[in-house]
């Protein structure tokens, strides 16, 4: 697996992160969230280099094009809440895909620690509703 640290090349994406770090920033939950759908903007194309693409013939006003798209079916997954305005950055991107919801909590114990319990049943039922729809068409 190839990992990419968007942050140690010059770009607008540093800005975003700066933003979303800045203590006054946070303060702001618009500027905060809209900060995080940038991100998720970028991780959207960044993320869409690596897909497999096919050339496929597209109809145009002055006649047929071959334009280069994506095959892969994709799925944005997130975990609620914390993951939702970073869901909608990927979204805005890869907006024919299927998604995909997570709930998470943490359950602390008496030693001060805690456990990530993850409930997959939205994600199950949204897979299970989005294969039913697939069969019925």
């Amino acid at each position: 697996m190839v990992v990419h640290t968007l942050g140690k090349q010059n770009s607008l994406f540093n800005q975003f992160i700066a933003e979303i770090r800045d203590l006054t920033i946070q303060k702001d939950p618009l500027r905060f969230r809209r900060n995080l759908e940038r991100v998720g903007e970028i991780f959207a194309y960044e993320i869409s280099k690596t897909l497999d693409f096919e050339d496929q013939e597209v109809e145009t006003p002055l006649g047929t094009a071959i334009s280069s798209l994506p095959k892969d079916e994709i799925v944005v997954a997130s975990i609620l809440r914390a993951g939702l305005p970073l869901h909608n950055g990927l979204l805005s991107y890869f907006d024919k895909s299927e998604n995909a919801f997570i709930s998470a909590y943490r359950k602390h114990t008496e030693d001060g620690k805690f456990k990530l319990i993850l409930n997959t049943s939205h994600l199950l039922l949204s897979m299970v509703k989005s294969l039913f729809l697939q069969i019925l068409c």
